[in-house]
């Protein structure tokens, strides 16, 4: 795919990876609707690639709700006519153990609630889901080529503290490889990415000790960048025989 003047949908696209990602289209020419809860958020990333002379939109979406996602979808193509693509890089965490058991006793004494479960699910997973099925709908609609990207995560494959987060984590990448091989005969490619221990903001807003003893973990000796996801997304999106993989970018860690 030649990027100048394609149109990408960017979920979470008001800050950290989201943004990162903004940044690198936008510097290739990429028009960009980037959605997100956050006003003020899509509001500054919009004003950064702008500044980078592309088109650029901001729209507030729950991507967890239906209606929600169907009208963004159905905005982006009227507000410039077309829509060649998605990164569904939307999602939470709300970590925690699936049992916590008292040394003491040895009994039970919490679980993983329902709401830790059913937000992760309804953000991580559905809204994938939704926004996917709808970029899909219009590109089939408009005759268009184009791509479907999901954020996974290193963490797909199990990590501790997280069954709701890899559970979400290994559906959108199992999406991905599905949606390659419906929608390979509409000219719509699917890809998934895994990324690694990132320094988001959020992420860099751990305590040293904590960001030290990570990095020391990571074959590579340190936390990747943003623009390192970011510069992937670039790649899938202009490789038009990238279908129905995940690529891990996390330095050599495996969990």
């Amino acid at each position: 795919m030649e990027l100048k003047d394609k149109v990408i949908v960017i979920t979470g696209g008001g800050r950290g990876l989201g943004r990162a990602m903004a940044l690198e289209l936008a510097g290739k020419g990429v028009k960009l609707a980037l959605a997100d809860l956050s006003q003020e958020a899509i509001d500054e990333t919009v004003g950064l690639c702008m500044e980078k002379g592309v088109e650029a939109r901001g729209y507030i979406c729950n991507v967890a709700d239906e209606a929600d996602v169907e009208k963004l979808f159905q905005d982006v193509v009227a507000d410039f006519g077309t829509l060649n693509g998605v990164v569904n890089n939307a999602g939470v965490t709300r970590d925690g153990l699936f049992l916590k058991v008292d040394r003491e006793t040895g009994k039970v004494k919490s679980k993983m609630s329902m709401d830790q479960w059913n937000l992760v699910m309804d953000v991580n997973l559905t809204g994938t889901f939704l926004c996917a099925r709808e970029a899909a709908a219009q590109m089939i609609d408009l005759g268009v080529e184009g791509c479907i990207i999901n954020i996974s995560s290193i963490s797909r494959h199990g990590n501790m503290g997280q069954t709701n987060y890899t559970a979400t984590k290994a559906g959108v990448e199992a999406m991905a490889v599905t949606w390659a091989k419906e929608l390979a005969r509409y000219g719509i490619r699917a890809a998934s990415i895994a990324p690694g221990y990132i320094g988001t903001e959020m992420v860099m807003s751990m305590k040293p000790e904590a960001l030290d003893k990570i990095a020391a973990g990571i074959p590579a000796k340190r936390l990747g960048k943003p623009e390192e996801i970011a510069r992937t997304v670039s790649f899938i999106l202009e490789n038009d025989y990238v279908n129905g993989r995940c690529i891990e970018v996390d330095g050599a860690l495996r969990i």
